[in-house]
């Protein structure tokens, strides 16, 4: 079957008609089911002064359901014409032992002739294809839900359709991915992260394909495509348990809005709704109710960037560290053990024994300890109730409740948190500015002492949860996202992308917060050139890295007079990109300030500023921070003010790493004095 290419050609053409039968059908029944619809609400509206309540419901459902069925045509609708731009990208000849060989396409989405109840076009994630990302030519197998089918690729090919025309087709070739990942990395970058459906390695898939971990951690390098297979899996989940999760029970936590947006294309391209998102700061003010002021990561940041403060460093330091979240949890049980001091209890003659009191307390373990009180309460007035035998006057339920607390030290969660301060020796840790603004370091301590002396229940509807830039994680954050979430957890990130060193996570630290985890490491990397990955490593060399063999220019590091010559370096190298077939440049400085003072020396119109608040990311030329410019990537990176002054830090060290590895064809550095160490070695 469709031997040659001409033959492939012509099935193309078979199948688009196929696809445009099927579009026509689906608007003839949306239009049926928009006729009825219309006619049922007429029905009611004509009818409704006879009809009972039970009819009424009835009536509402009916509508409900065919509202509901309309809405499944459209989302069907969308995916067939997605299909006739792209039907497929991939075809394996696969015969299982003992039966007729079976050509199976593979695309985006399922396609079936209805009529002769049969699959032309299989989806990506249907056990079936999954031979296609793990095999070559010769014995195979696959794993579907009534176990190992084994058998015999004979065939495989790749093509890429665009619009509904074959550009190329490659066939039966060992490395036939690279190929098309080849051509796929050497485009221009888009505004929008796409799917790698066509190009996934035999690694990713079985990141993407396990549906077993509780907890999966991809530590993966720069340019790994870590968020892209992390996305990929979740549209796998979706697919393989789609009686019991939707993209309503998922949520991503991501860095800012502007990753948000770069990434918000990627499971609508695969047929899945947009997922819910939010930061970890937007989790931070709702779990602490807006009630407290606190800074952001973002501003962390920069204030290190800003200024060498040991103290501040140390205070981070030592609020990231498996030490203080110990600390805490041995604060916990002090708290426990010893701020509740307890004293008889008269109700007019009645004596409530201290030791019924403690004893209660002590039977609610299980309950957070600021919400014993009111159970405790409840179980006196039971027994002075039963002691009296008469009901309680409301004078007398008033004393019992406000006397139970009173024993307890402290009721505030700020003041326990000071006072975990006082209790280790260093109240000094413990800093706010005169409007009560906590350091960001401070905010996840008290948020998990919040979740332990309080409960906190408002994320229990999430069925997968996705951490994205796992290493700017604390143990301490992790341990309020393992009380909150008791879900399934995709964990991605790479250490050496950390822009807070003081603040960093590895693989392995999250490990002991999840030891359940499986954790997947991945080395090779396909976003930056050759030359590019050789060059940044000699700012954070990681001899593990594989860099994919495509070749580029050498980077450039433009030495200048003066930082107004710099800038007149930038200006050429924007007209030089603007008469390129590039799509992105991003300059990419060290901080917000320098950054806001290139945007307004240059003062172009197709030059955009990219700032904490800003929610999109367009193409063009960027410029921003490589704290903001993590997870993206563009054809050209412009690395300004290079220099020794304004690169020296272990932080600095990160960013200058971070902002190199944006870069995917072209990468130029300028500076003026002395050039950094980091890249004088």
């Amino acid at each position: 079957m469709n031997a040659t290419e001409q033959e492939e050609r012509e099935y193309l053409e078979e199948i688009k008609e196929q696809l445009t039968l099927a579009v026509r059908r689906v608007d003839d029944a949306v239009k049926q089911f928009s006729d009825e619809l219309r006619q049922k609400k007429q029905y009611i509206h004509e009818q409704q002064s006879g009809m009972d309540e039970a009819d009424m419901v009835a009536a509402g459902q009916s509508i409900d359901r065919m509202a509901f069925t309309g809405e499944a045509a459209v989302t069907r609708k969308r995916k067939l014409l997605k299909l006739s731009q792209s039907p497929y990208f991939g075809r394996l000849d696969f015969a299982p032992r003992d039966k007729v060989l079976l050509p199976v396409y593979i695309g985006i989405h399922a396609f079936a002739d209805e009529r002769q109840r049969r699959n032309l076009i299989y989806d990506w994630r249907a056990p079936i294809a999954s031979m296609f990302y793990d095999f070559e030519l010769g014995d195979a197998f696959y794993t579907n839900p009534s176990g190992t089918v084994r058998g015999h690729i004979a065939l495989k090919r790749q093509y890429k359709i665009r619009d509904g025309r074959m550009e190329f087709m490659l066939e039966n070739d060992v490395n036939i991915h690279d190929d098309v990942l080849q051509r796929e990395l050497a485009k221009a970058s888009d505004d929008k992260m796409k799917n790698i459906v066509a190009t996934i390695q035999r690694d990713q898939n079985a990141v993407i394909r396990n549906d077993t971990a509780p907890v999966m951690v991809i530590q993966g390098v720069a340019g790994s495509g870590k968020t892209s297979i992390a996305l990929h899996r979740i549209a796998f989940l979706l697919y393989r348990f789609r009686e019991t999760i939707a993209a309503r029970d998922i949520l991503i936590i991501s860095p800012n809005k502007v990753f948000a947006d770069y990434i918000s294309n990627v499971l609508p391209e695969l047929g899945e709704e947009h997922i819910p998102e939010m930061g970890m700061e937007e989790l931070a003010a709702d779990l602490l109710d807006n009630r407290y002021q606190f800074q952001t990561f973002f501003e962390q940041v920069s204030a290190l960037l800003d200024q060498h403060d040991p103290a501040f460093i140390e205070r981070i330091r030592f609020k990231s560290s498996f030490e203080f979240l110990s600390k805490l949890n041995q604060y916990l049980i002090h708290i426990e053990n010893n701020y509740f001091t307890v004293t008889d209890i008269r109700v007019g003659q009645t004596t409530v024994p201290r030791s019924l009191i403690q004893e209660k307390f002590r039977t609610y373990h299980r309950v957070p300890i600021l919400k014993r009180f009111a159970l405790v309460a409840e179980d006196v007035r039971a027994y002075v109730r039963d002691a009296t035998r008469r009901k309680l006057t409301g004078s007398e339920k008033a004393t019992i409740g406000e006397a139970i607390p009173r024993m307890f030290r402290l009721h505030q969660v700020l003041d326990l948190y000071r006072d975990f301060y006082r209790w280790i020796g260093q109240p000094e840790l413990f800093r706010t500015d005169p409007r009560l603004t906590l350091e960001y370091a401070d905010v996840f301590a008290l948020i998990y002492l919040r979740l332990r002396l309080e409960g906190l229940t408002a994320y229990d509807q999430v069925k997968h949860l996705l951490v994205d830039e796992m290493q700017d994680y604390t143990p301490v954050q992790y341990a309020v996202l393992s009380r909150l979430f008791l879900c399934r957890k995709t964990i991605l990130g790479d250490v050496s992308q950390t822009v807070n060193p003081y603040s960093a996570s590895s693989a392995e630290t999250i490990e002991r917060v999840f030891p359940q985890a499986d954790v997947v490491k991945l080395y090779r990397s396909y976003r930056s050139t050759v030359e590019i990955t050789a060059f940044a490593q000699r700012i954070t060399p990681n001899p593990l890295i594989i860099p994919l063999e495509r070749h580029g220019h050498e980077p450039v590091v433009a030495r200048c007079n003066s930082q107004n010559e710099e800038l007149q370096a930038i200006r050429q190298l924007i007209t030089a990109f603007n008469s390129s077939a590039n799509h992105s440049l991003g300059i990419i400085c060290k901080t917000l300030r320098q950054a806001v003072q290139a945007y307004q020396a240059l003062q172009a119109p197709e030059v955009h500023l990219l700032t904490a608040e800003s929610t999109a990311f367009k193409e063009g030329v960027i410029i921003t921070t490589a704290h903001l410019a993590k997870g993206l990537e563009f054809d050209a990176v412009i690395v300004p003010f290079a220099s020794a002054r304004n690169y020296k830090t272990d932080v600095d060290r990160s960013i200058l790493y971070i902002a190199c590895t944006r870069a995917m064809h072209q990468l130029t550095l300028t500076y003026s004095g002395d050039l950094t160490a980091f890249l004088s070695t």
